[in-house]
């Protein structure tokens, strides 16, 4: 197993973690990956011990990562959420805003993500509280909240140049889905679709609602459709809802997830960047 350290701030020797990690795992050399990565090959960690180092890290804001050795070209796929994944906000809960009702949407939002509330209940409820919304708000989210993650366009750059495959899977909307597929080559999405009769949302949304399971299907057929297995993909998500989706993939990635969702991933990014995915495989 190796031992990933990554931090928005330079990681070197004479940092003071990696001293006392140095101490307790009794290890001598480590690799500088760059300048705020760090990878201690071969390392034996019992559970409880790597527990410890977690909390450490934690509290000194460092993202680390217990993995066995992996090359991103073991991979053919990554599959990702959208919405507080690839992007910084919920979409649900800015066009809400528009509305005046963003605390009431973003309550549900919540509770949904926590895995409090079934998915599909928790869309029904708060599509239905925009009903009457005029639909050019959703350009207004588009062009004046939406912003890409922490490292996203890095880590979509190396894995399109290393020939992957790219899917964007979501809980929120195509209007959003469509544009960034646009905008960042994507090769496929799946998202739901919100209803619009005269210029407004009608307060529901038509065809499949894309929950946990839809999420898990899509990554199959998907995979299908590629002649690859799941074991194949990289999958990426924050919440409850990406739980089903994650469970299959070789590798799944917590992205300033809840702690459910950090539980059950492979590794867990918690200040890094979504290129800190990069850190734990090795590019070809």
């Amino acid at each position: 197993m190796h031992l990933t350290l990554q931090s928005l701030q330079p990681l070197s020797a004479g940092h003071e973690l990696i001293t006392r990690l140095r101490d307790r795992l009794l290890f001598k050399h480590f690799r500088a990956l760059n300048d705020h990565a760090i990878r201690i090959d071969e390392v034996e960690i019992d559970p409880s011990s790597y527990a410890e180092i977690q909390d450490l890290c934690h509290a000194v804001q460092i993202d680390v990562c217990l993995a066995p050795a992996r090359r991103l070209s073991d991979f053919k796929l990554v599959a990702m959420d959208m919405d507080s994944t690839l992007i910084t906000i919920e979409c649900i809960d800015e066009i809400a805003d528009m509305q005046g009702l963003k605390p009431q949407v973003a309550e549900i939002t919540e509770a949904a993500m926590r895995g409090e509330i079934e998915f599909q209940e928790s869309l029904i409820r708060r599509v239905a509280l925009l009903k009457g919304l005029d639909a050019s708000a959703l350009e207004r989210v588009y062009e004046e909240r939406l912003q890409l993650s922490l490292g996203a366009e890095n880590m979509l750059r190396t894995v399109q140049q290393a020939g992957l495959k790219t899917l964007l899977v979501s809980g929120g909307f195509s209007f959003f889905t469509d544009r960034i597929k646009t905008r960042l080559t994507l090769d496929y999405i799946h998202a739901n679709q919100l209803e619009i009769v005269d210029g407004k949302l009608t307060g529901k949304v038509t065809g499949v609602i894309v929950d946990a399971e839809e999420k898990k299907r899509t990554v199959e057929r998907i995979c299908a459709e590629m002649g690859i297995t799941p074991q194949q993909a990289i999958v990426m998500g924050d919440g409850a809802n990406d739980l089903k989706m994650m469970s299959i993939a070789g590798l799944s990635v917590a992205f300033r997830a809840k702690p459910v969702v950090r539980q059950q991933a492979s590794i867990a990014l918690n200040f890094v960047g979504l290129d800190g995915v990069l850190n734990v495989v090795d590019v070809d």
